[in-house]
């Protein structure tokens, strides 16, 4: 079946909008104000994914490219300060229709789980640092993969081999990856249940035995390469192709989605544009999955 980004909006929209019809209560909540907004948070979540395929970073151009070329699909049009309000009220139906997309794939099924931490960088000249609204929130941190310093915060991504997001959280760069996987996977236990022999593969950075044993306690096992003058673990054949899986998840959301090029200065729009490319990816993922398409994570597709 031919694919491309028109198709996936409409397969995408008629998804959210079936599933806001059926859960009301999802909807995001507005000041009442005698009317209806006329644009569908569907619509809006739409656009918002096709914004992250196109690679267009800027809301303002962006607005300017859907008055000029998708006004067919989406004739009610925002002025940016419109689309910009209305996207970060819609952050919790994004989360929501991240997990919903990736439910509806066979994927999610899957009883091996990639886990790392990619920098997601805020600013880096100092006086960025100094007016952000980030700061507080954004610290300094170190990249050991790239060997550098970075101002910002982690990207925390568990997903599937084929790049699925299963969960995911921002956090300050100067936290404890490890205590900061404990907490995701505190916050919601159900994701465990069911789900016996669970693999999770990580890098070295990982490496702990109280978190290894805490895994063990929650039925997980981990997987992940020997640190120096360590015994030989087993699986270690495996992960030479599974590493590269990983590096390859964290490139096609920074080379092709720009997760680094962001451009949010606010608690709220950080969360808002990383989120928007998480969904972006998941939605990509999912619809090569139902089409039958035999690269799953391919965007080319739609990127153009």
């Amino acid at each position: 079946m031919h694919v491309d980004l028109e198709t996936l909006a409409t397969a995408l929209y008629v998804k959210i909008d079936d599933e806001l019809k059926a859960r009301p209560d999802l909807r995001p909540a507005r000041p009442v104000t005698g009317f209806t907004p006329v644009l569908s948070d569907a619509e809006l979540i739409t656009m918002a994914v096709m914004q992250s395929l196109l690679n267009i970073r800027s809301e303002r151009r962006w607005v300017r490219y859907l008055a000029k070329n998708l006004r067919a699909l989406f004739p009610v049009q925002l002025s940016q300060p419109g689309y910009n309000k209305r996207l970060r009220a819609a952050l919790p139906l994004i989360q929501h229709f991240i997990r919903a997309l990736a439910f509806d794939t066979d994927f999610w099924f899957d009883n091996h789980w990639i886990l790392d931490s990619t920098p997601v960088e805020c600013g880096r000249s100092r006086p960025t640092v100094q007016r952000s609204d980030a700061a507080g929130w954004a610290t300094y941190g170190y990249c050991a993969s790239h060997s550098r310093f970075f101002w910002g915060l982690r990207l925390y991504l568990i997903c599937t081999p084929t790049g699925l997001p299963i969960m995911w959280a921002l956090a300050d760069a100067k936290i404890g990856e490890r205590e900061v996987v404990e907490y995701m996977l505190d916050r919601e236990p159900a994701l465990l249940a069911g789900r016996p022999g669970l693999l999770l593969i990580t890098d070295k950075g990982f490496a702990a035995k109280r978190f290894e044993q805490d895994l063990a306690d929650r039925g997980v096992t981990l997987l992940r390469p020997n640190r120096k003058k360590e015994k030989q673990r087993p699986g270690q054949g495996l992960l030479k192709a599974v590493r590269q899986l990983i590096e390859s998840v964290n490139d096609t959301l920074k080379g092709q989605l720009d997760l680094e090029l962001h451009g949010g200065r606010t608690f709220e729009g950080i969360a808002t544009r990383v989120a928007q490319r998480l969904l972006a990816l998941t939605a990509a993922i999912w619809h090569n999955h139902k089409t039958g398409q035999p690269v799953t994570r391919s965007l080319i597709a739609y990127d153009h």
